[in-house]
């Protein structure tokens, strides 16, 4: 049986960092089941893109997340992140 889940890397650090928005890497690696290169790579990816931003607080990192951006897929260039997030929090996000 293969291992796969309907949410990419991207989407669950996003809703990793929207809900534990002074987390390390290491918090996320641990939570999500990979590793820390490619929570950094990813990161970088969401930073570029302008889903979060990164503030450095001294020996921590804080992540603030975009709410009002939309997806980038053209089947969901209507969807806000904050509107996914809230979904996949159950609507508590």
């Amino acid at each position: 049986m293969k291992n796969w889940t309907f949410i990419t890397n991207h989407g669950l650090v996003l809703l990793y960092i929207s809900k534990n928005p002074q987390c390390t890497m290491r918090d996320m690696a641990n939570a999500l089941g990979i590793t820390e290169r490619s929570i950094l790579r990813i990161l970088g990816d969401l930073e570029e893109d302008g889903y979060i931003s990164r503030q450095n607080t001294g020996k921590a990192n804080v992540y603030r997340m975009k709410p009002k951006l939309k997806l980038k897929h053209e089947l969901t260039k209507n969807v806000l992140i904050g509107d996914l997030m809230k979904l996949l929090s159950g609507g508590s996000g």
